[in-house]
């Protein structure tokens, strides 16, 4: 059976044949790679070959953006933290209690850069895996890191929770201005 009688017999879309001079059977791609697949089965070893080739190297290349990010987040994480444990933790209360505190301060952050807390960006994304630092932009992520730093400075300033708020919501507005007119992040993303 010709391609042409094939094309007229089936009423194939996707496929085209002409005879002649500058003639000859053309296909859509998945129609040329799926014929290609049927005649000559190295050719499909090496599509799949390829195939998984391109996924692992887009995963790999996802990963490490990932953990870029998280990274870049992390790197004032010790200089918030002891800043918390140096000025805002009582010597002698539970784990707990330790905890909430370090959280309140996480939110602290999260509310003054994103305008909510943890809690309640999970319940807004429920189907998201991750948390809303894990879907942070990379300009979120300098911002966090930087707020990270200067909220560490605020607490050993003795500065109370609200007024570390409102100075740390106005410096995030400010550097996000300037970020995202800064050509030079584009090179980080």
């Amino acid at each position: 059976m010709t391609p042409k009688k094939w094309i007229e017999t089936t009423n194939a879309i996707g496929i085209s044949s002409k005879s002649g001079r500058y003639g000859g059977t053309f296909a859509h791609k998945d129609i040329a790679f799926e014929f290609a697949s049927w005649i000559s089965i190295e050719f499909k070893l090496f599509v799949i070959k390829e195939f998984q080739r391109l996924k692992d190297d887009e995963s790999n290349r996802l990963n490490l953006q990932w953990n870029f990010q998280r990274t870049l987040a992390k790197v004032n994480y010790h200089i918030h933290t002891d800043a918390i444990k140096e000025n805002l933790i009582p010597n002698h209360i539970t784990v707990a209690q330790k905890n909430y505190i370090y959280a309140n301060e996480a939110d602290l952050l999260n509310v003054a850069l994103f305008g909510k807390t943890a809690k309640e960006w999970r319940d807004e994304n429920p189907d998201h895996k991750g948390n809303i630092r894990d879907e942070a932009t990379i300009e979120q992520l300098v911002i966090l890191s930087n707020l990270e730093s200067i909220n560490g400075m605020m607490i050993q300033q003795k500065l109370s929770q609200p007024e570390r708020l409102e100075k740390l919501n106005t410096i995030a507005i400010t550097q996000m201005k300037s970020l995202i007119h800064n050509s030079s992040i584009k090179y980080l993303k």
